[in-house]
């Protein structure tokens, strides 16, 4: 029987994938086995991969991944033997927060160092909108949206990618958690001047949370943080919602500026993997969908006007896990997602399988 490569052989070492998620909680990194669902186990690195001038820093990357993997590898496959660790990895797959615009060193330097370091000979480099969508979706055609402090949609009928906003808080991120909050602010300003479209429970949460309303000013424009403090009033409006019009009103327009982003991108004509008119899923993920009722709610509403047909699926898994199925798909050689110079980079001498970045747009479309 010929087995995919990555497969291991039973009479040879194990063989093992790696999946990280970098973002700005940390590197999170996952050792699953090939051709086996689900991570072995995992673990935090809490410090941030830096950003410099040049982009991510590769090598502060490094510095955090490398002793991460070898520990999960010698605590799965025994102790390192000739400077390398026991057991093959098959494929690696990296998606980190910012890689579309500054992972150009990565891109550059880790296939290199990676092979070097642990052999790696699979490289998957992916925005981590590519690592929610495999971790939310699979390999499916289909949406999903990502909101936290900001928000994104990304979809894909499996040819290409298409995006729509994480553009940042100043210029979009339009219904995401920051977004949420500004508007909750300023209908507790207006309520503490007087002004039409006031909330005075938004101004009562301001008070309770910030001080007096006044000092808030002072409080929000001199930090570096802004988008999380922003964001950090959103459940505030979601707690406001049920008795205060104002609120609902702020959640509902959020509500349809999240379903407008999903619209844009969720594929809804024929193409691989679905039939003629169908209509793609939609999955919702990150902390924003964690309000519950009050946003999901008229989110649900916007999208069943928008995208008649689609159905809403809670996501399956998390960015890390969609980095171990990269992982896995490269390692078995049936990647199906397509291939993008910056969104979804696989090195020429890792192995794509059947598609090449020549297939995929230069740009993902937006909206």
């Amino acid at each position: 029987m010929t087995r995919p490569p990555g497969t291991p052989d039973a009479a040879g070492p194990a063989v093992y994938v790696l999946g990280v998620d970098s973002g700005g909680s940390g590197l999170r990194v996952a050792l699953g086995r090939a051709g086996l669902p689900g991570p072995d186990a995992t673990t935090l690195c809490a410090e941030p991969v830096r950003t410099g001038p040049g982009g991510i820093d590769a090598g502060h990357l490094l510095d955090q991944l490398l002793p991460a993997a070898r520990e999960l590898l010698d605590r799965a496959a025994g102790p390192p033997a000739g400077g390398r660790p026991a057991g093959e990895v098959a494929a690696l797959a990296i998606g980190a927060a910012g890689m579309a615009t500054l992972g150009d060193r990565l891109r550059s330097e880790l296939p290199g160092a990676l092979a070097d370091a642990l052999g790696v000979r699979r490289l998957a480099l992916a925005a981590d909108a590519v690592t929610a969508y495999a971790g939310a979706v699979g390999q499916r055609p289909g949406a999903v949206v990502a909101g936290g402090t900001g928000m994104i949609a990304l979809g894909t009928d499996l040819m290409e990618w298409h995006r729509a906003d994480g553009w940042g808080h100043l210029l979009g991120d339009s219904g995401g958690g920051a977004w949420i909050g500004r508007a909750g602010l300023d209908a507790a300003m207006r309520a503490h001047d007087g002004r039409r479209g006031g909330s005075p429970a938004l101004l009562d949460r301001v008070r309770a949370v910030f001080g007096p309303a006044e000092a808030l000013p002072g409080l929000l424009y001199p930090r570096s943080d802004r988008p999380a403090v922003l964001a950090s009033f959103a459940p505030e409006v979601a707690a406001c919602a049920g008795a205060d019009p104002v609120a609902a009103g702020i959640l509902r327009q959020a509500a349809g500026h999240i379903a407008e982003a999903a619209a844009a991108v969720c594929p809804t004509s024929a193409g691989p993997g679905f039939e003629d008119g169908e209509v793609g899923e939609v999955a919702l993920t990150g902390g924003l969908f964690k309000m519950g009722e009050p946003l999901i709610a008229p989110l649900r509403e916007e999208l069943a006007r928008l995208l008649p047909g689609a159905r809403v699926i809670p996501a399956a898994g998390d960015p890390l896990t969609g980095a171990l199925r990269i992982a896995q798909a490269l390692a078995a050689g049936d990647l199906r997602l397509p291939l993008h110079p910056t969104m979804l980079f696989v090195p020429q001498e890792s192995g794509s399988g059947p598609r090449d970045a020549s297939s995929v747009r230069d740009e993902p479309r937006t909206g």
